[in-house]
């Protein structure tokens, strides 16, 4: 192809597609019908024209659901995309990108770029046209994968004056991205009008070759759900000879006329969420919050334990491939741009939550399957605690056991309980005639169970019949025979029996376990008196220390914290109520808001006491207007009682202190935020997320008619003037006063998909349907951690800390024989200055992902490993590295991502590798 042709027209390269939100202002299924139909004509044209071209949104999810329902359909889908005339790939969705993992990012491309090789070249070019927003790890992710090229419209900044730019992630890693100036849908109508065909393409070039220099005209021929003009092919060719022709290709042929070098090109270093250039929609990022909470829980879980865990500990020929799979499946489709980002209807919704339950259900599957092999070998009277993360850590657990004074290591160490209470121990009380007294066992008995607990002994004291249940019982007990012989006893009398069923005897304690990287322990209970610990935890009435930060609970229920290095912040936890008039894309307070921010009432009482860990709750009682006067102006003068619970905890060890806000909202169309103060003026944050820890200022660049709120995501912590807040899913942010608090949004609850008019955007976001559920009436809980330093924060440990706040360490009773060994075990353990992100199987290899959240060059020591390569991040291997004595040392540059495949050395093997 060529720009021009030789008597000078302009040849404009039309490039027809559609963009599919998969689920939206439909739910899935409803949008899917309309899919097949498209393609089905799509298919139909295509076959019948060799000039026709389409390019399918770059997500195979659209493929698939086609496939579902036409899978006959697959033949053809090969032959036109091995001809050249579908495009198809890279992504399996098109993901919204702050509000899924790094992790998931990369299996989203993978999985999307693996589906579309089994029909012919996959489209080599992130294209990326709706997500609201770009994070700053991109380039360097489709670089791993082998791609040059991106493509995008949403989140570039002004300074970007042309269509092509230098896109660099943080550690350097280019890719030339090419800007789609006005949208993903700027030639939509280009051919609507027959009789202005002529006039209308003129003008299509006049309003976007300033954008192009001298270089070909991109025009993007589709728009949301819409199938190509019936009259496409036809009214291009008429064009032929006239001032502008139009060349139909896809969006791959297009690029290739530019070549994929990005030199000489303006540079934009990190990631995009600039509001100059095209809405960013950033609302979305606090809207329906139970669903950003879950989605957390549910990577954490698939992520950090079902995967790692069952690479290290489970046989080889058992890796459970397909569960996985399916869990992967299920967080990738969720983290859809209209899906995870709760701006869609309440039906669809409804079916995301759905889906990532499934997501967490699976990984729990393959967790438990995993833990449940070890827990074998730990003898009954033990339990077995497992560590997530690859550095050897303590951490606290609750486990349930007989009376005690310790619990005790494998290697004899004892360490010292906090008592939580002992457990109901009366399950079942009533009285039958003695007659009935034989079928009133048999009923409640299933085998040698009685409520859901083994039978461990039967005893009968008059005419009171009393079973003892447990965990473990007795394997000899005959439930039968013992209610046969107590009916020969009770049968005659004339006097009702007395049927008991109670549990064994258990105390609930705390205990501090310390437990190697990726590894697992066991304990038993000790009557031998341990050591106390190095540093107590204390509480009174309004205060809690531990060592290492200090805690005083105001009369009003904030808090003032102090770090041990004398960092003090005062006013922690006030809750900030305001008026909200927008929609699920856009916050915007009432013209007449009225915030609360002062309690009505304060009660503070203590809830444990330590040694271990020490905790107050804050009940604060506010007085929140039920929602919006009818002109949606201001909020109503009706008020409602709402009373907000905040359980302040500190643990042994731990820097900072455990906030848990829990609530149930009554109100409509309002925000919550959950302040934090800084302890100096901040100039800018840091937050961290998708394999970075991104810098931003306190401010935003506007210019398209979206108010350019400094409102940002932050999914492991956001960090600003000496204090890091500690994260579990990813949290709307804004740091305000003049730098002097963090103000973390808690909840955001709104009543329409999207509002025509809104006070802070100038155009519609979709329709305008109803999202009661949007509302979130109902309970609400806000987890969160504060951690005051002196230091920045990668001086500070501040992602160590995140690390072992948002990775608890897991524990079950064993199932092996009673007074068993108590035994050990060490997983892969990793040192230095980097985060590991995946741990998994690829064939006869580990395959291990570390991301170098630093902005200094850095290094990794891995030890236990016999054999080494690296990997791109596909997982196709490159150069082996060397080894030594069992270990790796891999140097690492500031912020990359790096995938390394491993064999591991007899003592880091697993059963059966």
């Amino acid at each position: 192809m060529a720009a021009t042709s030789p008597d000078r027209r302009e040849t404009v390269y039309l490039v027809p597609h559609t963009h599919w939100d998969r689920e939206w202002y439909e739910p899935f299924q409803r949008f899917r019908l309309r899919l097949v139909d498209l393609l089905d004509d799509v298919l139909a044209r295509a076959e019948g024209d060799p000039d026709f071209c389409f390019t399918l949104d770059g997500q195979m999810a659209a493929v698939d659901d086609h496939l579902d329902v036409r899978p006959e359909d697959a033949a053809r889908v090969t032959a036109l995309v091995e001809s050249g005339q579908l495009a198809v790939g890279p992504w399996e969705i098109l993901l919204d990108e702050f509000l899924c993992s790094g992790e998931a990012i990369v299996r989203n491309l993978e999985r999307g770029l693996a589906r579309a090789a089994a029909f012919g070249t996959p489209m080599q070019v992130g294209y990326l046209p709706d997500m609201f927003g770009h994070c700053a790890q991109m380039p360097q992710i489709l670089a791993g994968a082998g791609m040059s090229q991106a493509c995008l419209w949403r989140g570039v900044p002004s300074t970007v004056d042309s269509h092509s730019f230098r896109w660099e992630a943080p550690d350097g890693t280019p890719v030339r991205c090419e800007y789609l100036p006005h949208g993903y849908g700027n030639a939509a109508y280009l051919l609507s009008d027959e009789q202005r065909l002529d006039a209308r393409a003129a003008e299509f070039v006049s309003r976007i070759r300033p954008w192009y220099d001298d270089d070909p005209i991109l025009a993007m021929f589709g728009t949301d759900h819409s199938a190509p003009l019936p009259a496409l092919m036809a009214r291009v060719r008429s064009l032929a000879g006239a001032p502008v022709q139009l060349q139909v290709c896809t969006l791959v042929d297009y690029l290739a006329l530019l070549g994929a070098g990005s030199d000489g090109l303006p540079v934009v270093r990190g990631e995009l969420r600039s509001h100059a250039r095209a809405n960013i929609l950033p609302g979305v990022i606090s809207v329906r919050v139970h669903l950003k909470q879950a989605m957390a829980r549910a990577e954490r879980m698939v992520e950090r334990y079902a995967e790692p865990w069952a690479a290290l500990w489970s046989p080889a020929d058992q890796w459970p491939a397909g569960f996985l799979d399916m869990a992967w499946r299920r967080i990738v489709a969720s983290s859809c741009h209209d899906s995870v980002t709760g701006c869609g209807v309440d039906e669809t919704a409804v079916q995301v939550a759905a889906r990532i339950a499934e997501a967490e259900q699976l990984g729990q599957a393959v967790r438990d399957r995993v833990v449940s092999r070890l827990a074998l070998d730990v003898p009954s009277d033990g339990v077995l605690v497992l560590n997530p993360s690859p550095a050897g850590r303590s951490g606290l657990v609750t486990v349930a056991v007989p009376e005690l004074v310790s619990l005790q290591l494998p290697d004899g160490r004892l360490l010292p309980v906090q008592r939580l209470g002992d457990e109901e121990r009366i399950l079942y009380d009533a009285e039958f005639a003695g007659g009935d007294l034989r079928e009133a066992i048999l009923r409640r008995s299933f085998g040698q169970q009685l409520f859901d607990r083994r039978i461990q002994t039967v005893e009968r004291d008059g005419q009171t019949v009393t079973f003892q249940v447990g965990r473990i019982g007795d394997p000899t007990f005959d439930v039968e025979a013992v209610a046969d012989n107590l009916h020969s006893v009770a049968a005659p009398t004339d006097r009702p029996w007395r049927l008991r069923i109670l549990a064994e005897p258990l105390t609930s304690v705390l205990v501090d376990v310390p437990v190697d990287a990726l590894g697992w322990t066991t304990l038993r209970p000790s009557p031998s008196a341990p050591q106390p610990p190095d540093h107590p935890v204390r509480a009174d009435e309004w205060s809690l220390d531990n060592g290492f930060v200090h805690v005083l609970v105001a009369s009003d229920g904030t808090l003032s914290l102090t770090g041990r290095g004398g960092t003090v912040l005062a006013g922690v936890g006030r809750l900030v109520d305001g008026g909200d008039a927008g929609d699920t894309y856009n916050y915007a307070p009432p013209a007449q808001d009225r915030t609360v921010d002062v309690p009505e009432s304060v009660h503070v009482s203590a809830a444990e006491t330590g040694p271990l860990l020490a905790a107050l709750i804050v009940d604060r009682t506010y007085a929140w207007p039920l929602g919006l006067t009818p002109d949606r102006a201001s909020r109503t003068p009706e008020t409602v009682p709402v009373h907000t619970s905040m359980r302040v905890e500190v643990r042994a060890g731990e820097p900072f202190v455990r906030l848990t806000v829990d609530l149930r909202n009554p109100s409509d169309d309002h925000r919550l935020r959950l302040h934090i103060p800084t302890a100096r003026p901040a100039t800018a944050s840091y937050a961290e997320g998708q394999f970075a820890v991104v810098e931003r200022a306190l401010t935003n660049e506007g210019g398209c008619g979206e108010e350019p709120l400094p409102t940002f995501p932050a999914s492991g912590f956001v960090d600003a003037g000496g204090v890091a807040v500690l994260l579990d899913h990813v949290t709307e942010y804004e740091v305000v006063s003049d730098g002097r608090e963090i103000a973390l949004t808690a909840l955001r609850s709104v009543g329409q998909l999207s509002r025509s008019v809104h006070a802070y955007r100038e155009e519609p976001a979709g329709p305008e349907l109803p999202t009661p559920l949007a509302q979130c009436i109902g309970p609400v809980t806000m987890r969160v951690a504060v951690l005051p330093h002196d230091w920045p924060w990668q001086v500070d440990h501040v992602l160590r800390a995140a690390e072992n706040f948002r990775h608890d360490l897991h524990t079950v009773p064993g199932l092996g024989p009673a007074g068993a060994e108590l035994t050990a075990g060490k997983g892969l353990e990793i040192v230095g200055a980097a985060v590991m992100t995946s741990l998994r199987r690829r064939g006869d290899w580990l395959e291990l992902r570390l991301v170098a959240e630093s902005p200094q060059p850095t290094w990794a020591k891995i030890f236990g490993v016999a054999a080494a390569r690296r990997a791109d991040l596909l997982g196709r291997p490159g150069e082996t590295l060397p080894t030594h004595n069992g270990r790796l040392d891999l140097a690492l540059r500031a912020w990359e991502i790096a995938t390394v495949q491993l064999r591991l050395t007899p003592a880091g093997q697993g059963p059966g590798r």
